[in-house]
């Protein structure tokens, strides 16, 4: 009958609607490829985060490097030796000293006294004709050029200085003034006793100029009150002594015009 060949229409029917079941396979297919794309990538993105990370071939900072410390026996060898300490002058009450800048006194006492919170002992020096009282360290008396008396045989050597033929220099009288001053301060008895035969004019000489005399009469002090103290003689005395010492020297000629010159200025 014609009715019953209608059924393979609809089962044509049916194929169709399957082909489009195959459209959404394909999309998940795709979708998976596309999630699998990102996984390659992601190694490329960690390389490139570790690629700062490379300076594994950069040198250390010196200043991770603890420098050797220095041996401690290296400055121990190199330090000066400890200086001594300074000793005592061996004066008593009542001696006689030669302090340089004021040349003849005698020590009245010796006294202790707190000074910045350390005790000193202290050399209390009395010089007569300046009426002028010095305080000296016990300890530094020394250093400072402080002496005892010259001796017997160091008088003697003074007096043959003052002898002998002066030595002035041919020099700017500036200049030898400073060397003269600086004698007559020594504290030296031979120093000084060069200075007064340098000076020294007898009365067939021309007068000295100003500054020459002043030089000359502090030289003589100097010299004439240590020679009265050792040989216990007044200081007029002691002057006289000097004096007839000068005399015996050689006479020196007149002034030439240089000198003069030199000796105003």
């Amino acid at each position: 009958m014609p009715t019953k060949t209608k059924k393979p229409v609809k089962a044509a029917k049916t194929v169709k609607k399957t082909k489009p079941a195959a459209k959404p396979a394909a999309k998940h297919v795709a979708k998976k490829v596309e999630a699998k794309k990102p996984a390659k990538a992601a190694p490329k993105a960690a390389a490139k985060h570790h690629a700062p990370a490379k300076p594994v071939a950069v040198k250390p900072a010196p200043a991770a490097h603890k420098p050797a410390p220095a041996p401690a026996a290296a400055p121990k060898a190199a330090a000066a030796p400890a200086a001594p300490a300074p000793k005592k002058a061996n004066f008593k009450v009542g001696d006689l000293a030669v302090y340089p800048a004021h040349g003849v006194g005698k020590i009245t006492d010796i006294e202790v006294q707190e000074i910045a919170g350390v005790k000193l002992e202290l050399f209390v020096v009395y010089f007569e004709k300046e009426k002028l009282r010095l305080k000296v360290a016990t300890n530094r008396a020394e250093q400072k050029g402080m002496r005892h008396l010259a001796d017997r045989a160091m008088i003697e050597q003074s007096m043959k200085v003052i002898r002998g033929r002066a030595r002035i220099k041919r020099t700017m009288w500036s200049r030898r003034a400073q060397e003269y001053d600086a004698k007559i301060n020594s504290g030296d008895l031979i120093s000084v006793a060069e200075v007064v035969r340098d000076l020294y004019r007898s009365e067939d000489q021309p007068e000295q100029s100003y500054s020459e005399r002043q030089l000359f009469e502090q030289a003589m002090d100097r010299m004439s009150r240590e020679i009265g103290a050792v040989n216990k003689l007044t200081l007029t005395e002691a002057v006289q002594l000097i004096e007839k010492q000068l005399a015996k020297s050689p006479r020196r000629g007149p002034k030439t015009e240089p000198d003069a010159e030199e000796a105003a200025a």
